[in-house]
């Protein structure tokens, strides 16, 4: 018999990878012909945040390396390195999500901004270091500003439709298992 537990985490493990599908998908549609002046928000890296901080046990290492490595081949940007900056930032928080957890939502919005800030600069720098060809970084900028915006849109969607929401200390399962 499937134990209830480990096929919530894979049903909840699928979801993530679908709707991180379905994001590459819209953006690499060519909805509109004349570039935007605003760059779109991150929606990937809000919605790996959101679910590292409220429930790390359903999206596991392999999985960010994966999704993100995915994006970044069909995004055309260096294989690797923003998968590697995204990696240790959602490990970063993971390894924090204890103390993050019962701390007011405003405080963790600006956590959460000031990772992608970390994450969306160490690549711009690492980029620059290499001479890469990139946007300059005003238009970095404009990306941070965009996702960190979109953030509370995302744990709201996350929260509603998902019902991927914070454990409580001391909280358990159907079974008994320390959440």
């Amino acid at each position: 018999m499937v134990d209830p537990v480990a096929a919530s985490r894979f049903a909840y493990r699928c979801l993530f990878v679908g709707l991180a599908a379905a994001i590459i998908f819209a953006r690499l549609l060519p909805l509109n012909a004349t570039p935007s002046q605003l760059p779109g928000p991150d929606l990937i890296l809000c919605l790996a945040l959101v679910w590292i901080q409220r429930r790390p046990d359903y999206l596991p290492a392999f999985l960010v390396v994966v999704v993100f490595f995915v994006d970044d081949i069909l995004s055309m940007r260096p294989p690797g390195l923003w998968t590697l900056i995204v990696l240790l930032g959602t490990e970063f928080m993971r390894s924090r999500e204890t103390t993050l957890r019962d701390i007011p939502f405003l405080i963790e919005w600006a956590i959460s901004s000031a990772m992608i800030a970390a994450i969306a600069v160490a690549h711009w720098l690492v980029l620059s270091l290499f001479v890469v060809p990139q946007p300059g970084f005003g238009a970095i900028v404009l990306r941070i500003l965009t996702t960190a915006i979109a953030y509370p849109a995302v744990v709201v969607a996350t929260l509603l439709a998902f019902g991927v929401r914070k454990t409580a200390k001391g909280e358990v399962d159907a079974l008994g298992h320390r959440l």
